[in-house]
């Protein structure tokens, strides 16, 4: 099944390249989601990778670059499931800036939320972030 979370775990590992190159996969999210003008793996790319794992899958998807974007995609959820997406703040809760990535699930304490996202620590990874940084869940659908 070519769900949004098998197609983002085929991922799993793709890192950025230090220095002057750049990784030709990370390169290529922004290229087939649109966004060509963006040639180096620095540009912060965790709702590119998010947008390429959406327009692989056949769901809605944001079209932009900032994470806090995907408030406005899909269905607001409370209970999240595998595929949902997270939402977090960063910097700062009225900053613009933030974080994207697939719900895997909570820590035992419920303290922290785990992702599956692109540019956590430079790589395609899951990584745990504190929930009390949650902006919201919502839940891609399919397109017609």
């Amino acid at each position: 099944m070519n769900s949004p979370i098998n197609r983002a775990l085929s991922q799993f590992g793709v890192t950025e390249i230090v220095g002057r190159k750049h990784n030709p996969t990370i390169v290529n999210y922004f290229k087939e989601i649109g966004h060509k003008w963006v040639i180096t793996d620095e540009t912060a790319w965790c709702s590119a990778f998010v947008n390429w794992v959406a327009l692989k899958t056949n769901v809605t998807r944001s079209g932009k670059l900032t994470a806090r974007s995907w408030l406005n995609v899909g269905i607001k959820v409370k209970t999240p499931q595998l595929n949902d997406l997270a939402i977090f703040w960063r910097d700062k809760k009225s900053s613009w800036k933030g974080h994207v990535g697939f719900f895997i699930g909570y820590s035992e304490s419920r303290n922290y939320i785990y992702v599956l996202g692109g540019n956590q620590n430079n790589q395609v990874n899951i990584k745990k972030y504190p929930a009390y940084r949650l902006i919201g869940f919502r839940r891609l659908q399919a397109l017609k």
